[in-house]
């Protein structure tokens, strides 16, 4: 597998560059989660990290890479990865014909 050195910005983990996994397409994840163990033993604390651009090159502004910025807020998205196939991952809504109700055939 390839990785690739990313920095991380802001949160506990600011400053530091850390080895992450790339994905099929090249890119690291969207988010990053690290769960931190409680010291008690109860529930650990999950640090959520988000993907931005790092920098677009000056003269033909060309994406230079990725960094991940602290997401204090925590993962507020509600996207998860589900299959098109699954069941509730349509849109409802519509007359479900092939053309829209505004344009329709006469």
């Amino acid at each position: 597998m390839k990785s690739e050195d990313t920095p991380f910005v802001g949160g506990p983990l600011d400053g530091r560059v850390l080895p992450v996994l790339l994905g099929i397409t090249g890119h690291p994840p969207k988010t990053y989660r690290i769960p931190v163990p409680d010291p008690d033993g109860g529930e650990p604390t999950v640090l959520v990290y988000r993907r931005v651009q790092a920098a677009t090159s000056k003269r033909l502004g060309l994406h230079q890479g990725w960094k991940y910025e602290y997401a204090p807020e925590g993962d507020t998205s509600g996207r998860r990865f589900t299959l098109p196939w699954s069941p509730g991952t349509h849109k409802r809504g519509g007359s479900g014909g092939a053309t829209p109700d505004g344009n329709a055939d006469e």
